[in-house]
């Protein structure tokens, strides 16, 4: 077993055949995709990791992946829904198809229009063993409505035939949020809010939470933050380094609290 709260340098399907099998509660990542950039010209191996995380998550974990597809030769490759199926043939349910939304992409010139999202696929060993829907305000709380319309849990049963608003509704799987300096040198690094939200729905304190794709140790850090134990597994070792210091950071900030 590889040590906890560490980031561990070197390729990540060697890395993960060191894991028992059934021994990680989440996996949160977002994977180098369509060789949009080169990432210090590693490569990995798709199938292989994708087997290996099947392996090694526990019954009712759950995988966050995190992709998007390029455009080449004036198509766009498919290559997301393609691994996702991917992960349906090995076994894993997909759970949820969600849609990460940026309100302040990085601009592009191409014959399309501007790319906003990315794909947020959330695949499960099973039903999920943990889940914690995230909540938002409502805002008509207290106000009411006829029944015949779903209200996404946001209301109560009234016996007059209409529903009460609460204070509160379920977040729908469409999340805006903006791209940010979350990365420290990272060229793709995604927001510590995105990671943090997925952590605190599919995962308890004490649960081990693994990114096979640390970069600059997004993952780790928001893991940190909420009580959860880290695996973080990067190939490259600038980003390891990184990653290291922010977890370095992170500490020494947790300490003087």
């Amino acid at each position: 077993m590889l040590e906890l709260d560490k980031i561990h340098c070197g390729d990540n399907c060697d890395l993960l055949g060191q894991l028992p099998r059934e021994c990680i509660d989440l996996v949160v990542t977002s994977p180098p995709y369509d060789d949009l950039r080169t990432y210090g010209g590693h490569s990995w191996d798709f199938f292989g990791v994708a087997w290996q995380l099947k392996r090694v998550l526990k019954p009712g974990g759950v995988i966050v992946w995190v992709v998007a597809d390029a455009t080449k030769d004036g198509s766009e490759t498919g290559s997301s829904m393609e691994q996702a199926l991917h992960f349906r043939r090995l076994g894993l349910n997909l759970h949820d198809t969600m849609i990460w939304a940026k309100p302040n992409p990085r601009p592009t010139q191409s014959t399309r229009y501007e790319t906003a999202w990315e794909y947020v696929f959330v695949l499960s060993a099973g039903r999920p063993k943990t889940v914690n829907l995230l909540r938002e305000p409502t805002k008509c709380a207290g106000g009411t409505r006829t029944k015949h319309r779903s209200t996404g849990g946001a209301a109560e049963d009234n016996d007059d035939g209409q529903y009460t608003y609460g204070d509160t509704k379920i977040l729908r799987n469409v999340w805006e949020i903006a791209l940010g300096m979350d990365g420290a040198g990272h060229p793709a690094a995604y927001p510590l809010e995105l990671v943090t939200r997925h952590i605190q729905t599919w995962s308890a304190p004490g649960d081990v939470v693994l990114d096979p794709f640390t970069g600059s140790g997004t993952t780790a850090k928001a893991a940190k933050e909420l009580g959860r134990r880290f695996l973080g597994l990067e190939i490259n070792p600038e980003y390891c380094a990184i990653a290291e210091r922010r977890i370095a950071q992170q500490a020494l900030e947790l300490e003087a609290v």
